[in-house]
């Protein structure tokens, strides 16, 4: 059986929002794809499915129209009842009163790229983004990104600990550590590399920056600074994604990003140089 509902307001400068019942459950998905019993809502404005849902996991977040109309499809075969079913509500909200709604339920045709960024951001594993952006075909886009290619791997790396000997080494050495040397930094690719025409999956990662103080500084000088002396540049293997030109969608693909590293770190007086 397949039952739709088109809702259609009477005004034309309006949104329809739609809120799911906590009661929610149909039958389950087969390898996390809804193919049996399964709801879903769809903008009619460009056919974008906004989301398809089945199982009993978690109850359907909100969804939004990009206009004064917005479309639900239910879809059940013959076997297996779905119980309990679902209970949608709708009410009718104008666009600078809505409320606060997540930007991942809004489909990404529909986002500005700065709000999709946040979106993209939001999500915590590859899978979700990619059912996302592709529901229909989100599997397919995976097994695409990860087919082997020419590019090179970001290599992981290690942070020694030194043994402890006595305790007045031990104390010495943790002045070391928390002084000026390298350690992690969260840092945004895109700011990083300056791309506000591309979001990458994940949109920060770890880098070694120089940090700490220069409280024991050696140099006869009124203000020591901490600097890198030793700089590398290191791969990181990330998800971009680019608007299509011309078209709505976003081109996918497995890139390489290079990111500065701090490998050694110096206390010089401020205002010299790094080596």
């Amino acid at each position: 059986m397949v039952l739709v509902w088109r809702l259609v307001a009477v005004e034309e400068n309006v949104w329809i929002q739609l809120t799911f019942d906590e009661r929610f459950g149909l039958e389950d998905p087969e390898d996390d794809i809804c193919k049996y019993d399964f709801v879903e809502v769809e903008e009619p404005s460009d056919g974008t499915i906004l989301g398809r849902w089945c199982g009993s996991g978690a109850v359907p977040g909100k969804q939004i129209s990009k206009g004064n109309q917005i479309r639900i499809r239910f879809v059940s075969d013959e076997y297996f009842p779905s119980e309990p079913g679902f209970c949608i509500h709708y009410n009718i909200v104008m666009p600078q009163f809505t409320e606060a709604v997540s930007p991942s339920v809004l489909p990404p045709s529909a986002l500005p790229l700065d709000l999709l960024n946040n979106a993209v951001t939001a999500f915590s594993t590859l899978e979700d983004l990619i059912r996302y952006l592709e529901p229909d075909r989100w599997q397919l886009d995976i097994e695409d990104l990860y087919r082997p290619t020419w590019q090179l791997l970001g290599k992981a790396f290690v942070f020694g600990r030194k043994s402890r000997v006595v305790d007045l080494n031990l104390l010495k050495e943790e002045v070391r550590l928390y002084s000026c040397t390298p350690r992690n930094f969260s840092v945004s690719i895109r700011e990083e590399l300056k791309r506000t025409d591309t979001i990458f999956w994940p949109g920060c990662l770890l880098v070694k920056r120089c940090g700490g103080n220069c409280a024991c500084c050696l140099h006869n000088c009124n203000e020591c600074q901490c600097v890198p002396s030793k700089v590398t540049k290191k791969y990181h293997e990330v998800l971009q994604l680019r608007p299509k030109i011309g078209v709505r969608g976003l081109h996918k693909s497995l890139t390489d990003v290079a990111l500065e590293h701090h490998e050694e770190c110096d206390c010089v007086c401020r205002g010299s140089t790094g080596g």
